[in-house]
């Protein structure tokens, strides 16, 4: 069996609920696409990380079905494992930084896959939200209070792969920032937290609390 690592990426201020992400810290021992993929499909988790350099930040990214350019909790997390400045990925290399118990990532928006932005009245609209059926990638927010930029979001992947809804989508929540222009302190799941932040030049940080789970 591959070695692999198992954190829990923008859990909540005690410290529960996060992403799960698998980390292959040694790439080399799946070098070639169809086996990286065969891999995370095995794990499960909503995405798979495998780096190719650590002292440099190479990572590649994997969902159940298909290889990311970029994606966001992978990011956060292989960052504050790797504790690197920054992290080199096809979409672009990404900036990152650790700040106390929260580990920030800098992207941009243009990197993100199409996701719908769907917008409620309230959270507990989003709390009450069925499961969508697969075809869209779905984004399902409202303000819990716009006044200080806190938002309660679900999202709903909708690729068929197993994963209905997940937890922690740093993505997604770069693509709200961006969209709306302000910073944002992000509910998403049953109880992850995600911080954001637009920053000059189209550039977006994303940072969250990572841990340990094995």
């Amino acid at each position: 069996m591959t070695d692999y690592d198992v954190l829990r990426v923008f859990c909540g201020p005690n410290g529960g609920y996060g992403n799960e992400l698998g980390v292959v810290r040694d790439g080399s021992v799946l070098p070639g696409p169809d086996d990286r993929q065969a891999f995370a499909a095995k794990l499960g988790f909503s995405e798979t990380v495998f780096v190719d350099d650590p002292e440099r930040g190479v990572i590649d990214i994997y969902t159940p079905t298909l290889r990311l350019p970029f994606a966001g909790h992978p990011c956060v997390g292989a960052a504050w494992l790797l504790d690197v400045g920054e992290l080199v990925t096809p979409a672009g290399v990404v900036g990152a930084r650790q700040d106390g118990e929260f580990c920030w990532i800098e992207a941009r928006a243009e990197w993100v896959p199409p996701r719908t932005l769907r917008q409620y009245g309230s959270a507990a609209e989003v709390d009450g939200l069925p499961v969508p059926p697969p075809g869209e990638w779905v984004y399902a927010w409202a303000w819990e209070d716009e006044p200080a930029g806190r938002v309660r979001a679900r999202a709903f992947p909708g690729r068929g792969d197993g994963i209905d809804e997940d937890e922690a989508t740093g993505a997604a929540a770069l693509l709200l920032t961006d969209r709306l222009g302000r910073a944002l302190n992000i509910t998403q799941g049953a109880g992850s937290q995600i911080l954001t932040a637009p920053q000059p030049g189209g550039w977006t940080e994303v940072g969250g609390r990572v841990r340990l789970e094995r």
